[in-house]
């Protein structure tokens, strides 16, 4: 059979990964596919760049509509990143019947319904599970592995800018910012970090990851974010002495309320897997009622991990190019007739339980006033720590561990004890998840 010609709109780090792994791959991806898969149409904004990959046989311009109007171009994969630019690319080529292959996680999480709508009606795939976690193939296991399951929940390690600085801060004692710019030294951070330090990135997946686990459409909007920057190195090391480790997680829970969808930073017990995972690096860990806990760890960015999804996503659609589009794998796992919008629960709702540090005056009677607002508002606790302060000191740490509770509670309680004369400043505030899938 003839090979099956594509088009990449960017050729940056992802894009010729890609060109790299078809190239090098060739033969062992066309034994999978049942035909070759060649690039022969590629747009990138500065084309006079040094690339990572050969750009023999292939036709470049600076010109994306110049590839997604090839008529030899049957798959545009869209790695040009942004939203509104992507959105148009994606939506010309649906238009004019052609299947589409993205990794890009913001496109997905915004405009996705829109999307998958559209290229259902005009009989096309589009496929990104590059979108989410880089090489990890979470989307595929969530929506085809386990789709025998009713999955419970989503917990994941899905940003390694975040990990690899919470990594730092807890292996070096390095302030958030020393990590931060660290981070941007090794070329794992953006100069303007925001994405992912305050969780968007993260949130973007997670949305994603919601929809397709519980047959829902996916909802940006209603993912509660909290980002790291406000994190000390001496909260990560009384994490460790409490024995938990400090993790930026998203979490994805389905209860008989509805489901929640949030994106903060974690304490987990630092025996569970995920708890280990250091450095840039990338895990899940899905709890389904059927197979129980599944973890997926590896690497979550980086040219050849990330081009990895994205050639298996070209596999996956050349496989299926002679195939009623009644007959796919739905986008969103479930079919579309099915999906149901599912009651989503603001962050008041959650009920976690919580690590507490405050500055308190060094004096009696201080830990019984805490203790009875928490008590007023329901609120038990399980540990509670007092390290001694240096010497003439008049303000101590109390750190304490709560038993779980709705967070508008905790809310509360945290509003009257800041009012405190005894209480010096605001309660840094950590929510805590066990993970053992009950």
């Amino acid at each position: 059979m003839k090979p099956v010609k594509i088009g990449l709109l960017g050729l940056g780090t992802v894009g010729g990964g890609t060109v790299n792994v078809l190239a090098r791959n060739r033969e062992e991806i066309a034994r999978r596919a049942g035909r070759a898969i060649e690039v022969v149409h590629a747009s990138a904004r500065d084309l006079g760049k040094a690339r990572i990959c050969s750009l023999d046989g292939i036709t470049l311009t600076d010109q994306p509509t110049a590839v997604v109007d090839d008529p030899e171009v049957r798959i545009v994969v869209e790695l040009m990143g942004g939203t509104e630019a992507a959105r148009d690319m994606t939506m010309r080529a649906i238009e004019k019947g052609k299947h589409v292959v993205t990794a890009n996680k913001a496109l997905i999480a915004l405009h996705g319904n829109e999307i998958f709508d559209v290229a259902r009606r005009k009989g096309v795939m589009v496929a990104f599970e590059a979108a989410v976690a880089g090489g990890i193939p979470i989307i595929k296991a969530i929506r085809e592995g386990l789709s025998g399951n009713r999955i419970e929940w989503i917990a994941g390690i899905i940003n390694g800018t975040g990990n690899f600085i919470l990594s730092e801060m807890r292996d070096k004692g390095r302030a958030f910012d020393a990590a931060l710019a660290e981070a941007q030294s090794l070329g794992y951070a953006e100069a303007d970090p925001a994405f992912d330090v305050e969780g968007i990135d993260a949130a973007h997946k997670l949305a994603i990851l919601a929809a397709i686990a519980f047959g829902k459409p996916i909802a940006f909007d209603k993912v509660y974010t909290e980002g790291i920057a406000h994190l000390t190195p001496e909260d990560l090391q009384h994490a460790e002495q409490l024995g938990y480790r400090v993790k930026h997680l998203g979490i994805a829970r389905r209860t008989v309320e509805g489901v929640e969808l949030r994106v903060h930073p974690t304490l987990i017990p630092a025996r569970r897997l995920i708890a280990n995972v250091n450095g840039v690096m990338n895990a899940i860990l899905v709890q389904a009622d059927a197979v129980g806990p599944t973890l997926y760890y590896g690497a979550g960015a980086g040219a050849e991990p990330t081009a990895s999804a994205v050639v298996a996503d070209l596999v996956d659609v050349v496989r299926t190019l002679t195939t009623d589009p009644d007959h796919r794998v739905p986008h969103l796992a479930f079919q579309p007739d099915a999906l149901s919008d599912l009651a989503m629960l603001s962050i008041e709702d959650a009920e976690t339980a919580y690590y507490l540090r405050m500055q308190a005056e060094d004096r009696p009677g201080v830990l019984a006033e805490v203790a009875t607002i928490l008590g007023d508002a329901g609120i038990s606790i399980e540990a509670v720590v007092q390290p001694q302060p240096p010497q003439g000191a008049t303000l101590a740490k109390l750190i304490m561990l709560s038993h779980p509770v709705r967070e508008r509670q905790m809310n509360i309680a945290l509003s009257q004890i800041e009012a405190l004369d005894s209480i010096s400043g605001k309660v840094t505030r950590i929510r805590v998840e066990q993970l053992d899938g009950d």
